[in-house]
């Protein structure tokens, strides 16, 4: 089996909050090679470029339907909708991989439409144009270099449920979760970097980020179903590690 390396990002709309790991595979498994806080783009880029997968927490894209209503609305051609409840609302601001995401672990990804995240996507897109430049492929799917991913459900999908593991009031949860994954990844060498996960949520999420890079590069993660695959190409694609 060739060695590969596999990069794990957690983006933020700004540097200093975006989480950067690196993992290297070796014989018996894998060690962490680097972890750090206030990755900036040309920290990603190069990280990215080099990596065999690349797994990064931020949406790939947007709903289409969304696209659709702002486009109509921008003509003055939007049809009127029977009511703009919350279910026409929804229909408009999430994509299919977050419904799908629901539906198989009972997480709800935030809106890239209508929450904060649209910030870091911004980001990101950004980022998909230098490394295009470059000649390096990153499709919306994740069928390139880098997927999609979100480590709150990849979690669940693992059975670890909902853990409160973020920001400063979540130390102490940070600190059991990481106890308990290097439990459950024995093939992997953490090479002093527990500290830092600890720590920050950000560097915990680019880890883990990038060990569903891994199970996305080996065929272990979730694929878009056959009737989803034009909304993965359009809209992306949130890979789940399988269970078990």
């Amino acid at each position: 089996m060739a060695m590969g390396v596999f990069v794990g990002v957690d983006l933020a709309s700004e540097p200093r909050r975006t989480g950067l790991a690196v993992l290297r595979e070796h014989e018996d498994g894998a060690r962490i090679e680097d972890v750090r806080v206030g990755a900036d783009d040309g920290d990603l880029i190069a990280a990215i470029t080099h990596a065999s997968k690349a797994g990064v927490d931020v949406p790939f894209g947007w709903p289409s339907r969304f696209i659709d209503v702002v486009s109509a609305h921008r003509a003055d051609a939007l049809p009127a909708p029977p009511d703009t409840g919350p279910d026409w609302r929804r229909s408009v601001l999430f994509r299919e991989t977050d419904r799908e995401v629901h539906r198989l672990v009972g997480k709800t990804p935030l809106s890239v439409a209508a929450d904060k995240i649209a910030s870091p996507a911004i980001r990101w897109a950004g980022i998909v144009a230098a490394l295009r430049e470059q000649g390096l492929a990153t499709p919306r799917d994740g069928t390139g270099v880098a997927c999609e991913v979100y480590p709150g459900a990849a979690l669940a999908a693992w059975g670890f449920g909902a853990p409160r593991y973020k920001r400063a009031g979540g130390a102490l949860v940070r600190g059991e979760l990481v106890e308990q994954l290097a439990a459950r990844w024995p093939w992997l060498d953490w090479t002093g970097h527990r500290d830092e996960c600890t720590a920050s949520d950000d560097a915990l999420d680019a880890v883990i980020a990038a060990v569903v890079a891994r199970e996305v590069h080996h065929e272990r993660a979730v694929p878009p179903p056959a009737h989803l695959s034009w909304a993965a190409t359009e809209e992306g694609w949130i890979w789940l590690p399988r269970p078990g």
